[in-house]
């Protein structure tokens, strides 16, 4: 499982990633809304842990921004206010659990357990033309024919069917694949494409990897 937290507090966002891992999940973290915003757009979390007081947008903002674009992620809200009107401003935005600072390490586990068996529930693959996304097994699949994803090659199919016919800049698959510490440049973004090109090609998909100049990639069928 894949798991953004959002929260500008350094320490305490490096603290609740630190127990999400030693945990057993796959942890990302952003320190701002843009960054938060840009992450979570990228369709390839399970789970948004986010905090409500952040710079450039609030996590309310965030959470509005994505439901509009109907992004389904679950979004734990983490917030040192706590009264009524702030919890329900939350939920009303979108969120699906709300969490108070100072908050138990036990309740946040709890939470997040209980969100992420919620999401395997609701969505366990991914569609797109003829051919279906296996999120469990990172098996790309068309009718009976199947291929193995590795690691990266999912991460990257996962955010094109994701956002479907929206483009998803090559920056943005660079950052969320790799992620911004990385020495990847482009390039690597490109060969992993190809890889997938060559893949969908063996399970004989309908799906095209469509690159833009300029705007990225996108997903298309052969009959459009």
């Amino acid at each position: 499982m894949k798991i953004l937290v959002v929260e500008d507090e350094r320490r305490l966002a490096n603290s609740i990633a630190d127990l999400l891992r030693t945990n057993g999940m796959e942890v990302d973290v952003a320190y701002d809304g843009n960054a938060g915003y840009a992450y979570a757009s990228s369709g390839i979390y399970d789970l948004l842990i986010l905090d409500v007081m952040l710079p450039y947008q609030s996590g309310f903002e965030v959470t509005s921004r994505l439901r509009s674009e109907r992004n389904g992620v679950p979004i734990l809200i983490l917030t040192a206010k706590g009264d009524t009107a702030e919890r329900i401003a939350g939920l009303d935005a979108g969120a699906d659990y709300y969490l108070t600072k100072p908050f138990d390490t036990g309740e946040l586990l709890a939470c997040v357990r209980a969100l992420l068996r919620r999401q395997g529930e609701q969505v366990n693959v991914l569609e797109f033309g003829n051919t279906t996304l296996d999120l469990s097994t990172c098996i790309l699949s068309r009718g009976d024919e199947q291929v193995r994803l590795s690691t990266r090659e999912f991460d990257i199919m996962r955010i094109l069917m994701s956002a479907q016919h929206r483009n998803v800049a090559k920056e943005a698959v660079l950052t969320k694949v790799w992620g911004y510490d990385s020495n990847a440049d482009e390039n690597h973004v490109e060969v992993y494409v190809s890889f997938l090109r060559k893949k969908l090609a063996v399970i004989h998909s309908n799906i095209r990897i469509v690159a833009i100049r300029r705007q990225g990639y996108h997903l298309e069928t052969a009959e459009e």
